[in-house]
């Protein structure tokens, strides 16, 4: 720490009682200051050469007859005014980064001026913060943490101004070029106090890192940690990633519970101190994608929620949360809604974060379109917004099978946050459909409509094996559904079935191809005239009633030829029950939706022989 000297006569100020200071000389007092509660029993002349405020004040007692003069509100009170009277009477006084703030105010508020005397208090103050608090590190900030106690002085006397250049001027410099001790809050590593033992005595320089100095400013009050970090952001040098782990190391220091996952009314203070924290720091943050993890994004949006923080702030979480949404995981968006709401988590806080990444996802893609024009750029351009895409549909699917137990979740809610998400961003449905199914389990007295404009949502064709053979066997699904699944799941087979032929004539003998592929041609030729003679409804979906009729007779033959060897999907019996008994249907064929069922028709259905199994191909 820096520090200057200023007289050299010793110290004979002593208290002859409380709050009452004198000087210990042959001459007897002929002034009384009074400083607030504590009275100065001083000498007229030492204080009139070079205070002119006192000159005055002793004017003016004079002309009252008086020896008795206030000075209530000089800055610093007390402590401040013996420095200065010490300073009058030559006595030595030491200067350093703790009192200089309070001493230069107290200097300007007597006017302690050259025009009293060459060489006053003012002016060599003034040489020792150029000279050397403000070339030091630790002093800048040590000097500019004292001066919120002396405004408006220390702003009027740009105290605060000066601190908070010199730091940002400091913090902005290549690393390279740091040769002080970067830091005083972190303990020393062993190689900084040639301890470690890997270096058998010899010293090893190291590199300073880019963020030495956020630690230092964490000890900021949040008005002058605001102003040097606006300081830093207008440097040119100034790393935006480095702001970020500032703003984040200072929030998470002044509100510890937020690291924690949580943000309390009490945390650090009281709430309305904490909702203007969390708003500067909002407010501090750089442009540049990135440069905070969306995970702290979303923790200050948790915390702002529940400190009902203004609608500017929110919405620009929102907005940058929704430009990394890709980075979030299913935890932080878990928000919790404000006491007295109906359901756990805020559902449409997290609607409009995806609202917002789609919006910016599109945007970003017609601004690619329209600056590329050559093909291979366009299609560079178009693979990142894919993938970001892909890990946001998967996360939004993940978060909707949490949310769904959730027993007050509106089903309309459920489906906007599904069809927020565009369809092509999912390329595979297992999610989705484990999510409804959930949903489905969760409430089990949906109305029919309601599964079928829940189950509509589920594209058959995106499903694994695996969900294809769970969807067959779930009872909760409309009997529609599961129809399609099937129908899905043999047109893979047939796929499947012509590569492996086409595979057979190409490499193996004519002989082995017939040998090991007897079973298949059965199931593919049957499929392929059966597929060509099937009639589809509306939209490309495919008549329950001639598929299943049609699939009998597959099996039937497969059985005789394959000696019932046919490799598919096993249909459970009480699903197959449903579909062969016209349990659910009524008048029109696109009627089979629902578990439920309704009233038997008097359709007569093709009856099974108790002998025969019949096996549906996957």
């Amino acid at each position: 720490m820096k520090f200057m000297k200023l007289g050299s006569k010793p110290d004979f100020f002593q208290s002859e009682e409380k709050d009452v200071r004198s000087v210990a000389t042959d001459l007897p007092a002929d002034i009384i200051i009074h400083v607030g509660n504590t009275k100065f029993h001083l000498h007229k002349f030492p204080l009139l050469s070079k205070s002119q405020l006192m000159q005055r004040l002793i004017t003016t007692a004079n002309d009252e007859k008086s020896d008795e003069v206030s000075i209530s509100d000089i800055p610093g009170g007390a402590a401040a005014f013996e420095i200065c009277a010490k300073f009058c009477y030559g006595i030595t006084v030491t200067l350093n980064a703790h009192n200089v703030a309070v001493a230069l105010c107290a200097a300007e508020y007597l006017e302690m001026h050259e025009t009293a005397e060459k060489g006053n208090l003012i002016y060599k103050i003034g040489v020792f913060l150029r000279t050397s608090i403000f070339r030091s590190w630790k002093d800048s900030i040590m000097v500019l943490q004292t001066t919120r106690f002396l405004l408006p002085w220390s702003e009027d006397l740009k105290l605060i101004s000066n601190c908070t250049e010199s730091i940002a001027s400091k913090a902005s410099i290549d690393p390279s070029e740091v040769e002080w001790s970067y830091t005083y809050n972190r303990r020393k590593l062993p190689f900084e106090n040639d301890l470690d033992p890997h270096l058998n005595g010899v010293k090893k320089e190291h590199a300073v890192p880019k963020d030495w100095w956020v630690e230092d400013l964490c000890e900021l009050q949040i008005d002058f940690f605001k102003k040097v970090i606006v300081a830093i952001k207008t440097k040119a040098k100034a790393d935006p990633e480095v702001i970020g782990q500032a703003l984040k190391s200072y929030t998470y220091k002044k509100l510890s519970s937020l690291g924690k996952g949580s943000a309390k009314n009490g945390d650090g203070g009281d709430a309305t101190k904490n909702k203007s924290l969390l708003e500067t720091i909002i407010s501090l943050l750089p442009p540049d994608k990135g440069c905070v993890s969306c995970s702290f994004l979303l923790k200050l949006l948790r915390a702002c929620r529940l400190l009902n923080c203004s609608e500017t702030s929110m919405k620009e979480l929102v907005k940058r949360i929704g430009r990394q949404l890709e980075d979030a995981t299913l935890s932080d968006l878990l928000i919790p809604t404000s006491s007295g709401e109906d359901t756990v988590y805020d559902i449409d806080m997290v609607l409009n974060i995806v609202k917002e990444f789609t919006m910016q996802e599109n945007d970003a893609a017609q601004s690619n379109l329209a600056a590329s024009r050559n093909i291979h750029e366009l299609n560079g351009l178009a693979l990142a917004p894919a993938s970001s895409k892909i890990t946001v549909a998967k996360l939004i699917d993940g978060y909707l099978a949490e949310v769904v137990k959730d027993h007050n979740l509106p089903l309309s809610k459920f489906i906007d946050l599904v069809e927020m998400v565009p369809t092509d961003s999912r390329p595979s449905h297992d999610e989705l459909y484990f999510a409804i199914d959930t949903y489905l389990k969760e409430y089990p007295d949906l109305s029919k409509n309601e599964k079928k404009r829940l189950c509509a949502l589920i594209d058959c064709r995106k499903l694994s094996a695996n969900s294809s053979s769970h969807a067959v066997q779930n009872e909760r699904l409309p009997l529609r559904l599961v129809v399609q699944v099937l129908y899905f799941e043999q047109m893979r087979a047939l796929a499947a079935t012509t590569s492996q032929a086409e595979s057979g004539a190409s490499y193996g003998s004519s002989r082995s191809a017939i040998t090991t592929n007897t079973e298949d041609e059965c199931v593919g030729g049957l499929v392929v005239d059966n597929l060509k003679a099937m009639k589809l409804d509306v939209g490309g979906k495919v008549n329950e009633h001639e598929w299943i009729r049609s699939n009998n007779r597959i099996g039937d033959t497969c059985a005789k030829n394959t000696n019932g060897k046919v490799k598919g999907v096993v249909m459970p019996k009480k699903m197959l029950g449903k579909l062969l008994s016209g349990k659910g249907q009524s008048s029109e064929n696109s009627s089979l939706s629902d578990t439920s069922g309704s009233p038997n028709s008097n359709r007569e259905e093709p009856k099974l022989t108790p002998s025969r199994t019949i096996r549906y191909v996957a």
